[in-house]
């Protein structure tokens, strides 16, 4: 633990004094991230949840409500559906978000309405064999 700054002594001299003792002890030294690139986004506008951002990203949390998170899930799910590399893949992700869906429509969470009923898979597939045969 630090000593406390002696009177007399200014604020700057102290803290710098500090630093450099710490640094000859090489408490600096091995730090996660050294020499690592500084984070993007440094150059924007001050944010005071900056560190509730970075921590919901790096943990996979997202601040929306749960209706409109499935929105964007359904969303994403219909593209990756018409992108997937078979039709059987293209019908399970199909499934497995009609599942979500339905069971946000009998069990509305709070929040706005989810707005989506469940895909089609006939249809989904008979989209994903047109959009295979253009290209």
């Amino acid at each position: 633990m630090t000593e406390r700054k002696p009177p007399g002594v200014p604020f700057e001299s102290w803290v710098d004094h500090q630093i450099a003792a710490a640094q000859r002890r090489g408490e600096f030294d091995r730090l996660p991230g050294a020499g690592e690139p500084l984070p993007a986004g440094l150059d924007s506008a001050y944010d005071d949840l900056w560190w509730v951002k970075r921590k919901m990203a790096r943990e996979g949390l997202t601040a929306l409500p749960p209706s409109l998170a499935l929105r964007k899930e359904a969303e994403d799910a219909l593209e990756a559906a018409y992108a997937a590399p078979s039709e059987a893949t293209a019908r399970r992700i199909i499934t497995d978000v009609n599942v979500k869906i339905s069971a946000m429509m009998f069990r509305p969470p709070p929040g706005p309405p989810l707005g989506k009923k469940p895909y089609d898979v006939e249809e989904v597939a008979r989209e994903w064999h047109r959009r295979r045969e253009q290209g």
